[in-house]
């Protein structure tokens, strides 16, 4: 039995989509992710659970610094698992969850939600995506 090829990593960048506060959108608000992606630009389970520790979030927000995480995938959710971006291991209250990540496509144009530690479900655009040597 032969096992399956691992999904290449990807660094997909989000930014801020249009909405009221920002009708035009902005790239100075968003994410960069370091995540497995397959064939059809969906999260990859198999090659998160080898790659974890390579699965890194990085939210930037003008006028604030850098908050650095990881791309944790947790039971339970809408889709009965979330992808969550967990910036500090010992608490939960600074969890961002990606709003059904497991089903969406990652590609450039599409549009992806994050439901923000206040609750706030905030829309973002996928603005690139770049293998990861």
């Amino acid at each position: 039995m032969s096992e399956a090829k691992a999904a290449p990593l990807k660094r997909v960048t989000l930014t801020l989509a249009r909405s009221k506060e920002f009708p035009m959108g902005s790239t100075r608000y968003g994410y960069e992710i370091i995540v497995p992606l397959d064939g059809n630009d969906r999260i990859d389970v198999a090659t998160w659970k080898q790659k974890r520790a390579d699965c890194t979030v990085r939210h930037f927000a003008a006028g604030q610094p850098d908050l650095s995480g990881m791309l944790v995938h947790k039971p339970g959710g809408r889709e009965h698992v979330q992808w969550v971006f967990d910036y500090d291991r010992s608490r939960a209250d600074d969890d961002e969850a990606g709003f059904l990540f497991g089903s969406h496509h990652f590609r450039p144009g599409e549009y992806v939600s994050v439901r923000g530690p206040d609750g706030k479900l905030t829309t973002f655009a996928v603005a690139a995506i770049e293998s990861v040597a």
